[in-house]
């Protein structure tokens, strides 16, 4: 199951992060929260080139120096996340979304966020094989379209 699959209100997620910000007291202005409903859109894991461009059509004066220091206090305070996929410029994600793995097309750099209770079970059995439980984990798979 992909991602895009799992329902998710755009507006409570927008909602929930601004409330995030304003608890710690960051301004939230309107470059943010372009930014932030641009996130809250996507599953592709968009550059910080790519956010300044689409935030663009939410017609807000957005330059690209802003995107990059507001991507900034955004992760540092914890509402994105930086993925940082071999062979790509960092992208990013909203932080509080489902769990989720990904799959990277190492020919186009596309990053496809799936979900699968069948490896994640299995995760779960290898680690209590070997006497753990998984505190974390993340599942990257670099992968080329086959061809048919």
């Amino acid at each position: 199951m992909t991602v895009d699959e799992i329902e998710v209100d755009n507006a409570d997620v927008i909602r929930e992060l601004e409330g995030i910000l304003r608890s710690q007291g960051v301004r939230v202005t309107r470059q943010r929260m372009a930014i932030l409903a641009v996130l809250a859109r996507t599953h592709d894991h968009p550059t910080v080139e790519e956010l300044h461009e689409r935030a663009k059509k939410f017609n807000v004066n957005v330059s690209l120096a802003t995107v990059y220091r507001t991507v900034a206090v955004l992760e540092e305070r914890g509402a994105i996340i930086r993925n940082e996929f071999e062979g790509t410029n960092a992208r990013y994600e909203i932080a509080n979304r489902p769990h989720h793995d990904h799959l990277i097309d190492v020919d186009s750099g596309q990053v496809i966020e799936f979900c699968s209770e069948e490896i994640e079970a299995l995760q779960e059995k290898i680690a209590k094989e070997l006497g753990y439980d998984i505190v974390y984990h993340r599942l990257e798979l670099y992968v080329k379209k086959r061809d048919v």
